[in-house]
């Protein structure tokens, strides 16, 4: 059962979607796949308590660089 029936920011209904989420930490960026509660009217994202601490301690991996657990997906590039 989602804890919002409602979006907090609009008034939206929330449904349970999964998505992708982007986090970057230094020069490097990781690729999420979760659910998440998504607003059907303004697309704001709920996430959970424990998707949220997970979010951090991955960005922080990331800007020490310890990605040796994670899973290359190929390269990036920056166009200047």
């Amino acid at each position: 059962m989602m804890p919002f029936q409602r979006c907090p920011i609009c008034g939206g209904e929330m449904v349970d979607k999964e998505l992708e989420k982007l986090l970057r930490g230094g020069k490097h960026t990781a690729l999420l796949r979760l659910r998440a509660e998504v607003c059907l009217h303004c697309g704001e994202r709920l996430y959970s308590q424990e998707d949220v601490r997970r979010f951090e301690e991955i960005r922080v991996k990331l800007e020490r660089q310890e990605i040796s657990e994670f899973q290359p997906m190929g390269q990036s590039f920056q166009v200047v």
